[in-house]
């Protein structure tokens, strides 16, 4: 199963740089890495990043996080994927543009 992070395109960048992604600033408040699925992600953009520019979406396999990967109740109940740890550059399977539709909500990998 594939999931996703939304992040500024800053981030990524520094992040590959680094080898490694350790988190946004919300991450590091919460003690992991927020992760949706594909059926999670439009939600998520919706809710945390309207109105934000120059966001990519980075799409990862969930079985190549092992067991540092866990599903958590959240938003309505829903298991969300957190990572606890950070996410090698190398496990990012790719790498989508999220360009802000009509109502200015991030569009996110379908």
């Amino acid at each position: 199963m594939r999931i996703y992070k939304i992040l500024p395109r800053a981030e990524w960048a520094a992040a590959q740089q680094a080898g490694r992604f350790e988190g946004s600033a919300v991450d590091h408040a919460d003690g992991y890495i927020h992760f949706s699925t594909a059926a999670q992600a439009p939600e998520t953009a919706r809710r945390y990043f309207s109105g934000l520019t120059d966001l990519v979406v980075l799409e990862v396999e969930a079985d190549d996080l092992g067991a540092a990967l866990k599903w958590e109740p959240s938003r309505g109940g829903d298991l969300f994927p957190h990572l606890y740890g950070a996410l090698a550059a190398d496990q990012v399977r790719a790498v989508h543009e999220a360009p802000l539709d009509a109502a200015g909500v991030p569009r996110t990998p379908s």
